[in-house]
């Protein structure tokens, strides 16, 4: 099955500047904002400017450029927003949603990166 891609999605349309975002790096390929309803004291979204649905979409059919690109603009935000092991931050989280089972809100490829305090599990252990 094809990737369905909403050009009408909230992040294609702050790509193409209808909305405003409160940006932490943008470079050729990446554009990196903070969350409008954060869930951590460090909460940003690192998304790819390409018209990518999940991250198996992304790392599929992106070229080299926008990979390389993504994954180092993420390692600026960790550096700027304080939380990159390599300047003695604490840590963070990144987390990518897909699909109805990932609950994916924005259908458009996107990385967050939670940082700041301690985030506790990801998941609920399951019963057994």
């Amino acid at each position: 099955m094809p990737y369905a891609y909403d050009p009408q999605n909230i992040f294609a349309r702050i790509l193409r500047g209808e909305i405003p975002n409160k940006t932490v790096l943008e470079t050729a390929h990446t554009l990196a904002f903070h969350d409008i309803q954060p869930q951590a004291p460090v909460h940003v979204l690192v998304i790819p400017k390409g018209a990518y649905v999940s991250y198996d979409h992304f790392a599929s059919e992106a070229s080299d450029a926008e990979i390389v690109d993504f994954n180092r603009a993420v390692a600026e935000v960790c550096r700027q927003t304080g939380v990159d092991l390599g300047a003695d931050g604490q840590g963070f989280r990144a987390i990518t949603n897909a699909g109805a089972h990932g609950v994916q809100e924005v259908p458009h490829y996107h990385l967050h990166i939670l940082g700041g305090r301690m985030l506790g599990r990801m998941l609920a252990r399951a019963e057994t």
